[in-house]
């Protein structure tokens, strides 16, 4: 997943916007050139800086180019108003409906990088591993 999708996604619930990025494991692809012809290449939010593009200075110095070169390969989407959270399993964000989640799978992954998440984002990462699932059942 590329950090510049966070600028277009919302929760799909209560169509919080920005979520909260967290990234566990990331690949770096030196070989991308950035081409668009402007910069930011963002319009709201800059997930690579982690701030809003109207709250900065002078937009037009954010490191496009550096941002262009990464590829998130596992990590976490955060909602901070409902709770849930998304997992990025082998670069692709899973951004589901409740019912149409894996919720085995989802859990197995939770678990595989539970260490990775506490250390990464302490402040969230109890909240998510507490919850035992992939969503809030209130909601199903």
């Amino acid at each position: 997943m590329k950090y510049r999708l966070m600028d277009v996604l919302a929760c799909p619930y209560d169509k919080t916007f920005p979520l909260r990025l967290v990234v566990l494991k990331r690949r770096e692809y030196p070989e991308r050139q950035y081409t668009w012809p402007r910069k930011p290449f963002c319009e709201e939010y800059c997930a690579y800086r982690d701030l809003k593009i109207k709250d900065h200075p002078k937009p037009d110095t954010l490191p496009c180019e550096e941002c262009h070169k990464w590829e998130i390969e596992a990590g976490v989407i955060y909602c901070p108003t409902c709770g849930r959270w998304y997992p990025i399993i082998e670069e692709i964000p899973r951004m589901l409906p409740d019912e149409l989640r894996n919720e085995k799978e989802e859990l197995e992954f939770l678990r595989s990088v539970a260490e990775d998440l506490k250390k990464a984002a302490p402040d969230i990462a109890e909240k998510i591993l507490q919850q035992g699932k992939p969503f809030n059942l209130s909601t199903k």
